[in-house]
């Protein structure tokens, strides 16, 4: 499909420091738009300014929150190029989400084709500083005129583009967990592996009751007994238990991460035990007072590797260390390494953005 550009009449300022730019709050002169509708299909494809999105008051996302996203980045190398990162894995994702909400799926060649003219008509945004990046956010909405409760007769995918600092600006400092013991955020059989709106929408509450309360992000725990390990924050969990990483399965209630799976890999080529299995809040506790339990650490797109100094639970705590561990220090570099084009790509993990 042919993808033609109509460039910004009336361009943005670049930013001017790399340093200071935040996450999702600087966005590029452009976006990529394709349409879709039970009778064409997807077409009109563009790229144009970007700005606000036309969209019928009755259209499903407003009303039943008929929305997935993906979440990706562009890197600036050392010799001037830019590389995604496995954004094939996200293309996928993003079809497997569209399936479990009853949205149409977007052939992943047309999903690579737009992401890659959009990141190459923005690439002066990408920014080139240690840990900085372009952040890549490719979204799919229900539009249409139609109250009734059903698949949306139409869709919207859009790309928009921001450029991010980084994210550890005054270095990698482990975080404050709070366990949540209430709310629960999905359930197996419910969204948790599909990467929509409402599952980010129902942690809110617990996640901002935990913040005045101190912490930096909630721990989930499964919605039927409330007792094995799900995810924290936006991000997949992983403990060092006696020396093997530890995280949850893939059971049906969390994110099949992209940061996790590629982690995992890390670790099982450095020859790391990984288990992927049920985890309890009580055999956390067990094996830490045993010390077994030396570190935890979320991975996720934004920070890739956040290290856990604290998880509190019920009024009893567990503490990990003020600094970052070396487990997840080994596999933080390695991976940053490789997203950067500082270490080598054996795994055929990155994708150079050609020029067009």
């Amino acid at each position: 499909m042919q993808i033609p550009i109509t460039r910004n009449p009336a361009p943005k300022a670049k930013y001017t420091n790399e340093r200071t730019l935040g996450f999702g709050t600087v966005f590029t002169n452009h976006m990529c738009i394709i349409h879709h509708d039970e009778e064409k299909g997807w077409h009109n494809a563009k790229i144009i300014s970007y700005g606000p999105l036309h969209i019928d008051p009755a259209s499903p996302i407003l009303h039943y929150a008929v929305d997935i996203f993906e979440g990706m980045k562009a890197y600036r190398y050392a010799n001037g190029e830019v590389g995604l990162f496995r954004p094939e894995q996200n293309a996928a994702r993003m079809n497997r989400s569209a399936a479990r909400m009853c949205m149409p799926e977007i052939p992943e060649e047309l999903q690579l084709q737009a992401i890659e003219t959009l990141v190459d008509l923005e690439r002066d945004w990408v920014p080139g500083s240690e840990g900085t990046s372009l952040y890549i956010r490719p979204t799919m909405i229900g539009d249409g005129s139609r109250l009734g409760v059903g698949p949306a007769p139409k869709h919207i995918y859009y790309i928009i583009c921001s450029p991010s600092g980084p994210y550890y600006a005054n270095g990698i400092v482990p975080v404050r967990i709070h366990i949540e013991d209430a709310f629960v955020r999905t359930v197996r059989g419910g969204t948790g592996t599909a990467k929509t709106g409402g599952n980010y929408a129902a942690s809110l509450l617990a996640a901002s009751i935990a913040a005045k309360r101190g912490f930096d992000q909630v721990m989930w725990l499964d919605g039927r007994e409330n007792r094995y390990v799900d995810e924290v924050g936006a991000m997949n969990i992983i403990f060092v238990i006696d020396g093997k990483l530890v995280t949850p399965a893939l059971t049906g209630s969390i994110l099949d991460g992209i940061t996790r799976a590629s982690v995992l890999t890390l670790a099982r080529d450095a020859g790391i035990c990984v288990e992927e299995r049920q985890i309890s809040v009580d055999e956390l506790f067990e094996a830490s007072a045993a010390g077994l339990l030396t570190e935890a650490f979320g991975t996720g797109t934004a920070a890739i590797i956040s290290p856990i100094g604290e998880l509190s639970y019920k009024g009893r705590n567990i503490h990990l260390g003020k600094e970052i561990g070396p487990v997840a220090r080994q596999i933080y570099d390695e991976l940053t390494g490789i997203q950067c084009g500082r270490l080598a790509d054996t795994r055929g993990w990155t994708r150079v953005v050609a020029r067009g």
